[in-house]
């Protein structure tokens, strides 16, 4: 928690204000920022200043794990993070290749899943990790992508947090991630759950104990319209002591992810916070 209020505050010092050509607002921006979580010992990153609504955050990263394309198999799940660049994004509707009402294109999961490599197959990258991962093989290439500049133009926007390499020492398992581009307000809050949520569940399914998962994040930045609100309101609030996250022992297998694991495998303990915050959401 005190380093993501330590980068929130880094933002309001030190930031410089930039256009921002596809929302059509200004945001306060830093470069280079890097945050760690010690999923070993159990100190979910957690925002306490606010009140977060991890489920949806969780339950958008089972959509990715599953390749999802479609904002509507999000809300099955939980997570109505996609409905808006899905149905509301104007240049995404304005595309030929958009399938209809909540279609997302090849973004994300649909990469991690079904990269399409030169003869027409598809590549499952996260298959290739797991398999490796549960035979206790690292080739120093454990790497989930979900940047495909060649296919930027079929789905409706580039992933932010876009590659994950994965590091395997004795019997404990690593995380790096990497993020582009982070709305730190409201991004980083879903972000940073997501990273260690995902550990967890990786070294659960290949067998293997968690260790540390390292966040990169490029450009992170504060909209104009969220900067009162992160300045005189979240940032003049106390921390309070991280929770717990605990995942249903019995999630063994990436096919038992696939097929029944719900929100209701995932609980949180000892969590407290402050009152909500309605940070502004730019398409």
């Amino acid at each position: 928690m005190k380093q993501y209020l330590a980068l929130c505050q880094r933002i309001i010092d030190e930031g410089t204000w930039i256009e921002n050509k596809r929302t059509g607002k200004k945001c306060l921006t830093v470069i280079d920022a890097d945050l760690s979580y010690d999923v070993a010992n159990n100190e979910f990153p957690l925002v306490t200043t606010r009140k977060s609504f991890w489920k949806a955050a969780i339950a958008e990263f089972l959509g990715y794990i599953r390749g999802y394309d479609n904002a509507a198999d999000f809300r099955a799940l939980g997570a109505k993070t996609w409905d808006a660049n899905a149905n509301d994004n104007q240049a995404w509707l304005n595309n030929p290749v958009r399938k209809g009402e909540d279609d997302m294109g090849r973004v994300y999961g649909v990469q991690g899943r079904s990269w399409q490599k030169p003869d027409g197959t598809a590549l499952d990258q996260l298959r290739k990790i797991i398999d490796h991962l549960s035979s206790d093989l690292d080739d120093r290439g454990e790497i989930l992508t979900f940047y495909n500049p060649g296919e930027f133009e079929l789905g409706c926007l580039r992933p932010c947090m876009h590659t994950h390499t994965f590091s395997l020492l004795g019997d404990t398992l690593y995380l790096t991630s990497y993020q582009r581009s982070c709305d730190v307000p409201l991004g980083l809050n879903f972000n940073q759950i997501q990273v260690y949520a995902f550990l967890a569940l990786m070294a659960q399914i290949t067998g293997h104990k968690p260790g540390m998962a390292y966040h990169k994040i490029v450009n992170a930045h504060i909209y104009d319209d969220q900067v009162e609100l992160m300045r005189d309101v979240q940032l003049q609030r106390e921390p309070l002591a991280p929770p717990q996250l605990h995942i249903n022992p019995d999630i063994k297998t990436l096919e038992d992810i696939e097929s029944w694991v719900t929100m209701d495998d995932f609980s949180v303990e000892g969590y407290q916070h402050h009152d909500p915050i309605a940070y502004p959401f730019s398409v």
